[in-house]
Parts: C-alpha cells; structure tokens; sequence
C-alpha cells in the first residue's frame, strides 16, 4: 500500500474487518483446494457414489469409509465456502462506495464458486472420479482447474483491491500494458493445467520406480496422459520468460507501490516450485509432495495476481 492517503480516501476505505476478512476467505479457499488434491490423490472422488449434493443418498454417514469420509468432508468445506464468499459479497457492498472495482471482483468470486460446484457435480454424475479413464476426464478436469484459478484469482482482486488505498474506483485507473500482462496470465493458467493432467496420469499409471516413469513417458503403449507428462515441465519452463518480464516491468512500474519486496517473493516462489517440481519426480509424486507443489502453487498465483494488477491497474496520478 501507499504510505498516505487524502482525508477523501480515508472516507471512503473499506474497514480493516473487511479487507482482514477478504485474505481470509481467500486461505479458506486454498485449503478447500488442497483438500480436493487429496480427494483426487486418494481416488475418494467416488467416496459418496454418483450422488450430489448428497453423500450416498443421505445427509448423514454411518459406518462411512475412509473414502467417503475424505469426500464428505470436502463437500462440507466445499458448501462453506459458498457461504464464506456470499458473506464477503454482502459486506463488500455494504461497506464499499458506489463504483469501487472491489464489487466487480467479488461478483466474479461468487460467479466461478457457482460454476466451481456445477463443475463438480458433473465430475460426480459422469462418473468422472476415483479410477475413471473416461477420455472426458482430462477435458473435464481441465476446465475444472481453468475455473478454480479464475476463483482464485477474483478473490484475491478482491482482497487486494479492498486493500487499497488508492486506485479503487471506476475512473481513478489508467490500464498499462494489458495485453503483455494477460499472456503472462494465460501462461501460468496453462502450466496449471498440464500440472493437473500431470498429476491425474501419477495417480491413474502409477509407477513404482523412477526408471519405470521414464520408461512410461516414452512408451508407445503407454496412454496419451503419461506420454504427455512432459509438457507440464516444458511449459512451466517457457512461462519463467513471462513472468521475468512481468518482474521486469514491475520494477520499471513503482511509482505507486514498492514492488521489489513482492517480486523477490514470486522469485523465491518460483524457484520453490522447480525444487518440489523435480522432488515430484524424483520421489515419484508422494500424497505430501502433490500438496505442498499445489500450495506453492497457489501462492505464487495469489502473489503473481496481485503483482499483475499493480502494475496494470495504475492509479491515474502514479500511471
């Protein structure tokens, strides 16, 4: 944030309840994602059988077993969430002024959470869980993961956004360099993807040596999933050109925010996110591994949104 603002701006900020309760929904939602790595992990997507949004026809479980246990659990977190971002939608335009982008990005939130649940419910009714090589599976959890990182990100628009002391409504921005920070954007969307697809192939073809992973990357027997495993490497690679540009620019852009503390962590970050990349491989993507990748990952994305906006979204005395 800027160090000071106009006795016009302090009127017009949203309370520090507000914006501590914004990040917060934002860590709920990443928690609610991790969950559902292991959900996936586990095969437990089929724990509550083809039915949505009830657990096996009931509401209750007993005698449940541990896979219906680990996929009730996320439907409960799942339905919180819900709730969670409604909340925040209040409060947001209740303690907000008429024109504050804040209303837009947390419509957006409540937006994707609806398109969230639909998508997993279609994952349930298909059949589309636990063993499932239904050649609609890659497809369907990659639309899945493209909705969950467009979640992510309105949210954290929103709690940034609501953080601001400057450059908040309609009108008071100047858009700098759009079309260079979209493509960075849509990059890092698409290593996420291959990481998904990535990460299904682990747990559909699971390997039981670092030697026969290999051997299934380049075996023409092997189903198109495990043969394309090495994309996600390959374009998380490419990406980094994006993303120093990104960094690049945003040291260029500090007229209004100190970016350097925010670029050294999407830095340390990215840098995390190779050494657990080929720890994954290594070791042969262990349950604990899969979670912390995907938690750096969301990290990074949070951190790399908001870097994004600071530098697009210029406020109009700083562009």
């Amino acid at each position: 944030m800027p160090a000071t603002a106009s006795s016009a701006d302090i009127q017009t900020l949203p309370s520090p309840a507000l914006r501590r309760f914004s990040w917060g929904v934002l860590g709920y939602f990443i928690a609610v994602i991790l969950w559902g790595t292991l959900v996936r992990a586990t095969s437990s997507g089929a724990g509550c059988g083809n039915h949505w949004p009830l657990c096996n026809g009931t509401v209750l479980q007993h005698s449940a077993s541990v896979e219906t246990l680990i996929e009730f659990t996320h439907r409960l977190t799942s339905a919180i969430s819900f709730f969670l971002v409604v909340g925040l939608l209040v409060w947001t335009f209740r303690g907000t002024v008429r024109g504050h982008l804040a209303r837009a990005a947390v419509i957006a939130s409540v937006v994707f959470t609806l398109l969230e649940a639909m998508l997993g419910a279609f994952l349930v009714k298909l059949g589309l869980t636990a063993q499932s090589q239904s050649p609609l599976r890659p497809a369907y959890l990659a639309l899945h993961l493209t909705n969950t990182l467009l979640l992510l990100a309105a949210l954290t628009l929103t709690a940034h956004l609501l953080s601001r002391r400057h450059g908040y409504l309609r009108g008071g921005v100047s858009l700098v360099a759009p079309f260079g920070a979209l493509a960075a954007i849509l990059v890092v969307m698409i290593v996420g993807v291959t990481g998904s697809l990535a990460a299904l192939g682990d747990t559909l073809f699971p390997a039981s040596s670092l030697g026969m992973a290999l051997a299934q990357d380049f075996s023409a027997g092997s189903g198109w999933l495990v043969r394309w495993r090495w994309t996600h490497p390959t374009v998380a690679f490419l990406s980094s050109i994006f993303l120093i540009w990104i960094l690049v620019r945003a040291a260029q852009r500090s007229a209004h925010w100190d970016n350097r503390g925010l670029s050294a962590l999407i830095l340390l970050l990215l840098a995390a996110q190779y050494v657990l990349g080929v720890m994954d491989v290594v070791l042969l993507a262990p349950l604990w591994l899969q979670v912390a990748h995907l938690l750096g990952a969301d990290i990074l994305w949070a951190a790399l949104v908001v870097l994004t906006a600071r530098v697009t979204l210029q406020p109009r005395d700083a562009a």
